[in-house]
């Protein structure tokens, strides 16, 4: 009777989590889903998961009205928003939900009205029907409360676990010609002042994401050697960091700055810039520069092409940096948050 009474209580504090997903934009923008995946993956046994993708992407008042009116007919015990569908909460019970935000880019690069509306459905009702929100770094959460002042106790920092595929691997540093992997496009990856800065350098850039007409134009007039790759899978991404010699994120702003951590699990140097969520995630384990300063950028990469002791330092503090983001400690972070949420 004793036994039985306890595997009941055991079943009652096992929550039914429902992860709300974005229906994803491009082929390849998939970050998110497998942070998310990953999680459930650790916690089986320990929650009850179900998974809700929302039917239209985040496009226009009705296509987010049906996502809206679906989430609210799906939701459970916790409902987990995780990410760029923040306006999910509006008919979800409060005391239930729970609101990852994963930068505020976008309210960074919005002003007057646009703004104002932005930020009342990206930041302050996802904040007000939310028992608790999570940043994926201590640079997101100031960011979340510089926008909108709220209590900050209400904001828990959980950052992303490094992905497991990412593994080392060995490879000869190439002095006469390194390849310069490049993750992301976007206007914020500051490829302008990038390319500028490998003026006259010897190497290959290789870049991850679309192809853009301006980046063409001036990888041509810099006579830089390049190539690019899009639409890639995971493991076609993994093998590019495994055939790089370095991996270049100096960007302008990150929510996080993942390819930091894939770049140091498999072994690589890493330039980044020394502003936002980037000195937080990378540790003593990079050559930090100003993003905005196209010489920094540049006596960077000659930092590390040319001094052998230093790199191979940066490679070997990459490898205890990582050790702060093991997969199994970001899903414990989020079990005890689902724990409080049912409490």
């Amino acid at each position: 009777m004793k036994s039985a009474k306890t595997m009941e209580n055991k079943q009652q504090t096992k929550p039914e989590v429902v992860f709300f997903h974005r229906k994803p934009r491009n082929v390849g923008n998939y970050s998110v889903e497998f942070i998310f995946g990953d999680v459930r993956n650790r916690l089986k046994g320990k929650i009850k998961s179900r998974i809700v993708t929302s039917a239209y992407e985040s496009a226009g008042f009705f296509k987010r009205l049906y996502n809206c009116v679906e989430a609210w007919r799906k939701q459970g015990q916790v409902n987990h928003i995780t990410g760029d569908v923040n306006y999910l909460g509006l008919l979800l019970k409060r005391s239930q939900t729970i609101q990852t935000i994963l930068d505020c880019v976008l309210l960074n690069n919005t002003k007057g009205v646009k703004y104002k509306i932005l930020k009342l459905f990206w930041l302050v009702i996802p904040e007000k029907r939310s028992r608790f929100l999570t940043a994926i770094s201590e640079s997101t959460k100031k960011e979340i409360l510089r926008h909108h002042p709220c209590d900050p106790d209400k904001i828990i920092v959980i950052p992303v676990a490094i992905s497991p595929d990412f593994k080392v691997k060995e490879k000869p540093f190439n002095k006469e010609c390194p390849r310069i992997l490049q993750v992301g496009t976007a206007p914020n990856k500051n490829l302008p002042r990038l390319i500028e800065a490998l003026k006259g350098l010897p190497c290959i850039l290789n870049i991850v994401g679309k192809q853009n007409d301006e980046y063409e134009e001036l990888l041509k007039k810099y006579n830089i050697h390049y190539s690019y790759e899009w639409g890639s899978s995971g493991e076609e991404i993994i093998k590019r960091y495994e055939l790089a010699d370095i991996i270049s994120l100096v960007s302008t702003y990150e929510g996080f700055g993942m390819p930091i951590l894939e770049a140091q699990a498999v072994g690589r140097a890493v330039i980044t810039s020394n502003v936002f969520s980037m000195p937080e995630v990378v540790g003593d384990a990079a050559v930090m520069v100003n993003p905005y300063e196209v010489s920094e950028i540049r006596k960077g990469f000659e930092k590390i092409i040319y001094n052998d002791a230093f790199r191979a330092e940066l490679i070997m503090r990459g490898f205890q940096n990582i050790k702060r983001f093991d997969p199994e400690i970001i899903a414990t972070k989020y079990l005890d948050l689902y724990m409080k949420a049912i409490s």
